[in-house]
């Protein structure tokens, strides 16, 4: 998963990052609010790990901004030095998800960072994973569209089944890169850039993703690609 962390007290930061690093997550962090704010306008995340006290503005300020400009919810964990009722209150109402409070213990950062995200996205019940007539047979890497199926290279298997559990997302094109490719930092990597077009050109190709086939596949222009659902499942079913 991409999460991003904000905390003005470096060592606590650290200490976050290392913790999400051990749990195989990419950490992104952040040291005032708007630097945070300015790279949610185009990317996307799949957690936000914050802070309450920062140079600029408060947590709650950050959560307010993140859910009036931010399309997809996005999980939001306060860990603060505050503890009084109040204020958890108020994160809470705000829009915040959970919270914590300060010295980070690391069991404890590692199990709410887990709740969040189980609540938050797919989790696979099974080795087959299915969308309408989208069949994923993931120890395999097979993919069959209705009965047939569909022959994909491993890197276009692992980005379309991504796609799926994400349906409805934007999801960035770094997001993808470090995803997919395990490109830590992909600014101003053109070669890989171009290759993530080609991967999504050919797996929107090969699985026919369409209207008239129950999903569609699209770029929007200066973030990412998002995969949407267009008409009932059980339609595509039949």
């Amino acid at each position: 998963m991409r999460i991003a962390a904000l905390d003005d007290d470096i060592d606590q930061l650290d200490l976050t990052k290392s913790t999400l690093k051990a749990m195989k997550h990419h950490c992104h962090t952040f040291t005032n609010g708007a630097a945070l704010l300015n790279e949610l306008r185009r990317e996307s995340f799949d957690l936000l790990v914050l802070d309450w006290e920062l140079p600029d503005m408060t947590g709650p300020d950050i959560v307010r901004w993140v859910r009036s400009n931010v399309v997809d919810r996005v999980p939001i964990l306060f860990v603060t030095n505050r503890r009084d009722e109040r204020d958890v209150v108020e994160g809470l109402e705000a829009g915040a998800d959970d919270f914590m409070s300060k010295p980070i213990r690391v069991a404890e950062l590692t199990a709410r960072v887990r709740a969040l995200l189980r609540r938050a996205y797919f989790e696979p019940k099974s080795e087959e994973e299915r969308w309408g007539r989208y069949r994923f047979s993931v120890a395999q890497s097979n993919l069959h569209v209705g009965d047939e199926p569909v022959p994909l290279t491993q890197k276009e298997f692992d980005l379309a089944l991504f796609l799926f559990r994400n349906m409805g997302r934007l999801v960035s094109r770094r997001h993808l890169l470090e995803g997919m490719w395990k490109v830590n930092n992909p600014l101003g990597t053109d070669l890989m850039s171009r290759s993530l077009d080609t991967h999504v050109s050919r797996v929107r190709t090969a699985l026919a993703l369409r209207p008239e086939n129950g999903f569609r596949l699209h770029a929007v222009y200066g973030q990412g690609y998002r995969l949407e659902a267009v008409q009932n499942l059980e339609a595509c079913e039949n």
